[in-house]
């Protein structure tokens, strides 16, 4: 089991020291989970979505990252492939250029942004981006892989060119899709890309996309140079050894999580489109966050709580095939930072050597030393 984590970077303090504290903090966060072995840390990238998230550029703060870290991987989660917001050439480039300056710790997410209200932003067709998604991933490998690449398509063309440098890992970074809507994992299997959920939904529900997904991927035609077949999702994370402390912190860390993401539901109702059904990434989570609760005062596959209660959860994922998963901690600068960074410490201590072979500690503690 890998474990990561998922990074917003908003804050409810929208001025310049507000925004500059948000990011301060997730260096810090993200170079504490370094130390402690975390495997991955992920970055989103939206926009127009203050005070939510202030995750504009990852690229950019990837390259500070890159340098404060040491073991890591630095997660694209997710670039987005749609015309108008970002080109394949410049994802590709700047993908591997990272790749250099992190010594070969990037992971690419692909996907098709978070909704109507920045798809708008940019004068994008939100009817097209599946089609514009398929477009751009079948692309960027190649440029990486080939001497030269041209292409003649429907969403970008260009002619022979040399798309320099090519990534640092040989052949290249694994490549994601994020899914939420109903049928994105067969996508993700069809071209043998990593399934990247960004929702949890029920034990059973993602049981049988996990396993429609793993019998799909057996025969795929892979987008790039190799099968990526991992499955990762998204939950919350806060780990106290005193569980009605970590309800209380926790409750107020999904608290902050909805009121933050309130504002994508209503756009996602007003303005549809058959490629976009009514929920994703925000609303699901939000959903998610606030269903059926159990004695705890939590929806049951959420990671909070005392190491007992995030163990039970992390196990019952893993029964379903779950490969890692990647907790969002912060949301909207709603926590106190010591708490976050406690909470971090308490679950590599406890849980994370529950999920870890003895080969795979002493590895980790080899690289931390």
């Amino acid at each position: 089991m890998k474990f990561g984590l998922l990074y917003e970077i908003g804050s409810f303090d929208t001025s310049r020291e507000g925004i500059l504290k948000a990011y301060e903090n997730t260096i810090e966060q993200v170079k504490l989970a370094d130390e402690l072995g975390f495997d991955y840390v992920w970055l989103v990238e939206h926009h127009f979505t203050s005070p939510f998230s202030f995750s504009i550029a990852p690229e950019v703060f990837f390259g500070a990252l890159a340098r404060e870290t040491k073991n890591i991987r630095l997660g694209f989660g997710i670039s987005v492939l749609v015309p108008g917001m970002n080109h394949p050439i410049k994802i590709a480039e700047r993908t591997a250029v990272l790749d250099y300056l992190s010594g070969g710790r990037v992971d690419l997410g692909t996907g098709r942004s978070g909704g109507w209200s920045e798809l708008g932003g940019f004068g994008a067709d939100p009817h097209t981006t599946k089609e514009s998604w398929d477009e751009f991933v079948r692309a960027i490998p190649k440029m990486w892989t080939q001497k030269t690449f041209s292409h003649e398509g429907r969403f970008f063309s260009m002619p022979e060119r040399e798309v320099v440098p090519k990534p640092y890992q040989d052949p290249h970074p694994p490549m994601w899709v994020a899914v939420t809507s109903e049928g994105t994992e067969v996508d993700a299997a069809e071209r043998g890309l990593g399934s990247f959920g960004l929702s949890m939904g029920g034990y059973e529900a993602q049981e049988a996309k996990i396993k429609n997904y793993r019998r799909i991927i057996k025969d795929c035609e892979p987008v790039g140079a190799f099968v990526n077949e991992q499955v990762q999702t998204v939950n919350f994370m806060f780990c106290d050894e005193d569980p009605q402390r970590a309800a209380t912190i926790g409750r107020s860390l999904l608290d902050g999580f909805n009121y933050g993401t309130s504002h994508g539901v209503p756009v996602k109702e007003v303005y549809s489109s058959p490629t976009y059904q009514i929920g994703g990434f925000l609303p699901t989570l939000r959903q998610e966050a606030l269903g059926a609760t159990d004695d705890t005062g939590i929806p049951p596959g959420l990671a909070i709580g005392d190491p007992e209660r995030i163990i039970g959860v992390v196990k019952k994922w893993e029964s379903i095939g779950v490969d890692g998963i990647n907790f969002v901690v912060q949301a909207t600068e709603t926590l106190e930072q010591e708490d976050i960074l406690n909470s971090m410490r308490v679950f590599a201590r406890e849980v994370m050597p529950k999920f870890k072979s003895a080969d795979e500690e002493e590895v980790q503690k080899a690289e931390v030393a």
